[in-house]
């Protein structure tokens, strides 16, 4: 499941300068995580970006888990 959720972000050198972004959505995952992290609820952020769906927060905490997973294997 967690592979199928991480397909939903991509990276494209045309699209915010190849941050990482839902769906090739103009919406970074930067932007969805700080979101979060100001408490702003799952349903609040899909009112503000009717196009999201619940899977792309989720794949977006998972990306953002994983990355820090690798940071601490290379340390």
């Amino acid at each position: 499941m967690e592979t199928t959720l991480l397909n939903r972000i991509t990276n494209n050198p045309a699209i915010l300068t190849g941050k990482p972004v839902i769906r090739g959505m103009r919406i970074s995952v930067e932007q969805i995580l700080k979101m979060l992290a100001r408490g702003i609820s799952h349903e609040e952020i899909i009112k503000e970006f009717p196009l999201l769906e619940e899977e792309d927060i989720k794949a977006c905490l998972i990306y953002a888990a994983d990355l820090i997973a690798h940071e601490a294997e290379r340390a």
